[in-house]
């Protein structure tokens, strides 16, 4: 089974730098406004869920986070996950990643979500958002500091709670600004200055904060021998080391802890990593807050070829001595839950007699006979009214059983794909096909259920590079990605199944990139881009990628496109020099034409008007739109956009005799997906302040079937696609 991916940490990648140095924009909506019914394309989550939380005294409550999508609700009446900060607009990207989630016991409709997705320089910094009405409306506190759901640690325990004896009091644990604490229920925040351990910049910080009675405990990333890495408030105000923290665990990390309140006592989770990758060792430890007496009860200790940490905890609220835990990072024999109803004195594995039932969300499978019981379990959560009912979340869903032995996704509603690239067949088959980030290519029968094929195989990609289709002959498709058996693969029957290109080039297996294919299907031009940035010449194949031949005149690292109409012409833009390069020849050679243009945009698209040769937009993200109708001789500014980020067509509107256009950029007023039925003259606005989903400039297309349909692929939400309502 491959290993799946996860978008990169810690560094801005592709999608991330685009974002930094966006333009300023004015805030005033005033153009016009065409009321879209927006739903996502079902795919059935895909991401790391980082927590997940029942309320402790209001049945059928629960809230979930992930590390780039947002938060959820589960509302039991529908079994569907609602999302609740879609409102975020592209202004507050950096906000999608929810760092820790906290409820009120005492006031069930209260919610409050601590959001940041990257502590790094170049992100925002964070806020605190908090609900009256679990999460249907905001109040928003913008932070001094930065918080990181996106990177390692993500998977830790809630670094949020309020304060059992006062629901006015908040605690919010930073990875590089100590502990935060509020008496007005969020609105305002201020050091604790009291808090005894010293934050670094590139530490962990506190990793959980838990209330076991009216005691406050709060694990510390950044121990060592001589650091205590598990501290405690019982007023509030002064903190200490817990007395006794086992021998063995002084510079390993707290990941979670849980407290059973008949039991009065409290479980710890340790692995010597943050994760949700690197750890090798770890171990569980229970403390009687009572007696301060602590004990080991880890289910199994990691050693030889069977390294792992240990991750979620969590208690059946009303079954003294009923405990779950996780493990991580347990490649070689596969992580499990450990399941003790005796207070951790012995431990049943609850995988080794798992039924997994992932017929509803089929990718799960990753081109195997079976699904994985999972990866990155680092979110654990038992209802507090059924200790049967066990969630548990890993790097692509979120499981849950009501028996103990069958497990399913549930995940309806919870959508987190990160998408790459999206194709709208003008005939036949799907309306729709996706590149996306870790799940690779999906065809998609029906927008409203999980891809009945899965992820495309043969071989299977974890993140896909490159997607196109053949004008002219629409069965003929072709993908680039990262994959352990091949990166690249054609289809004859328009995306339903695939097949390896016959060899590829060296290149390929480190620094997969886009491809083209040009009208006719004959000829292919494949880009390659490391993962450090290094970019190389394409390389072209007539042969249907039996034979390669590098392109030595094609600019490095240019996204290629094929001119819809003829089939021996291909584009590639420069944004290093700002000059669109073409050739003539099929891709033998290419030729530099149009010059002059934006350079050093870190985010552009060209793209090809269907079915007109020579009809090209160009996006680009600081410096608008710009059109050429002589292919790419000469570009002519289009006055109506001044920021451009992507760009797709669909069905002309009737009577009209050019193909809408669908953009994600900036006319005079707000950032927004806009349509043009008139080439470009006039725009309007088809979503909306509650339909936003931050980051939305990696693609979108129209249908080219259906007119006003548009798909559009966000960073972390998955695919959504608007219909007029």
């Amino acid at each position: 089974m491959p290993t799946p991916t996860r978008r990169t940490v810690l560094t801005a990648t592709a999608a991330t730098a685009a974002l930094l140095s966006l333009p300023a924009r004015a805030t005033a909506a005033t153009q016009p406004t065409q009321h879209y019914r927006w739903r996502n394309a079902v795919i059935g989550g895909t991401g790391f869920v980082t927590g997940v939380l029942f309320h402790p005294t209001t049945p059928g409550l629960a809230y979930a986070r992930t590390d780039i999508g947002g938060a959820y609700r589960w509302d039991e009446d529908t079994a569907r996950w609602t999302p609740l900060t879609d409102h975020l607009g592209w202004d507050d990207w950096n906000l999608l990643g929810v760092e820790a989630l906290a409820v009120d016991p005492d006031h069930p409709d209260r919610l409050y979500l601590a959001l940041g997705t990257y502590a790094q320089s170049w992100a925002g910094d964070g806020a605190v958002l908090r609900s009256e009405d679990r999460g249907a409306t905001w109040q928003r506190t913008g932070l001094t500091v930065k918080l990181g759901a996106n990177e390692d640690g993500r998977g830790t325990g809630e670094r949020l709670l309020v304060d059992p004896r006062d629901s006015d009091t908040l605690w919010l644990g930073t990875r590089h600004d100590g502990l935060l604490k509020s008496t007005d229920r969020g609105a305002t925040w201020a050091t604790d200055t009291r808090f005894p351990a010293a934050p670094t910049p590139a530490g962990q910080g506190v990793t959980l904060l838990v209330a076991a009675g009216r005691a406050l405990y709060a694990g510390w990333g950044d121990a060592s021998d001589t650091t205590p890495n598990l501290y405690r408030t019982t007023d509030g105000t002064t903190w200490e080391p817990v007395p006794g923290q086992p021998t063995g665990t002084a510079a390993k990390v707290p990941i979670r802890a849980a407290y059973d309140p008949h039991a009065h006592e409290l479980y710890v989770t340790y692995a010597n990593a943050p994760g949700p990758n690197g750890q090798t060792d770890g171990s569980v430890h229970k403390l009687d807050i009572t007696t301060g007496t602590w004990t080991d009860v880890t289910p199994a200790a990691p050693g030889g070829t069977d390294t792992f940490g240990y991750g979620g905890v969590a208690v059946a609220a009303h079954r003294p001595g009923t405990v779950v835990v996780s493990t991580n990072n347990r490649w070689s024999a596969v992580d499990t839950l450990y399941r003790s109803t005796d207070g951790g004195r012995s431990w049943v594995s609850l995988k080794d007699t798992a039924v997994l039932d992932v017929s509803e969300t089929p990718y799960l499978k990753w081109g195997e006979a079976d699904p994985k019981f999972g990866w990155w379990i680092q979110a654990v959560a038992v209802d507090p009214y059924d200790p049967e009912h066990i969630l548990y979340g890993t790097g692509a869903t979120l499981y849950g059983t009501r028996d103990l032995r069958t497990w399913a996704p549930r995940i309806r509603g919870l959508e987190e794909t990160s998408v790459r690239q999206l194709i709208s067949p003008p005939t036949g088959g799907a309306h729709l096909i996706s590149a996306n980030g870790d799940i690779g290519v999906l065809y998609h029968e029906r927008l409203t259920a999980s891809p009945a094929r899965g992820m495309a195989t043969d071989p299977v990609f974890g993140t896909a590079t490159g997607l196109a289709q053949a004008a002219a002959k629409p069965s003929y498709v072709v993908r680039t990605g990262w994959g352990d058996h091949g990166n690249g693969a054609f289809s004859a029957d328009g995306g339903r199944t695939w097949a390896p290109f016959p060899s590829q080039p060296a290149l390929a297996r480190d620094a997969p990139g886009p491809i083209a294919v040009s009208a006719d299907g004959g000829v292919l031009l494949w880009t390659f881009v490391h993962g450090d940035g290094t970019t190389y010449p394409a390389h072209r194949s007539t042969d249907g990628g039996t034979t390669w031949a590098q392109v030595a005149t094609s600019p490095k690292g240019a996204t290629p496109l094929a001119d819809p109409v003829d089939p021996a012409v291909f584009y590639a833009y420069d944004t290093a020099t700002g000059t669109l390069h073409a050739s003539t020849d099929g891709g033998r050679t290419f030729a530099a034409r149009a010059t002059g243009l934006p350079s050093g945009d870190s985010q552009f698209q060209l793209v090809a008007a269907p079915g007109r040769g020579g009809d090209l937009w160009l996006s680009t993200k600081g410096n608008g739109l710009y059109r050429s109708t002589d292919g790419g001789a000469s570009f002519g500014k289009v006055g109506s956009a001044w920021a451009a980020y992507t760009l797709g067509f669909g069905k002309a509107a009737p009577g009209v005799d050019y193909p809408a256009i669908y953009l994600v950029g900036a006319t005079d007023t707000v950032t927004a997906v806009l349509r043009s039925d008139d080439r470009a003259r006039t725009w309007v606005r088809i979503n909306d302040d509650a339909h936003q989903w931050g980051w939305t400039g990696q693609a979108v297309t129209g249908d080219p079937r259906i007119h006003g349909r548009v798909y559009l692929a966000t960073n972390g939400r998955g695919i959504q696609y608007g219909e007029p309502a």
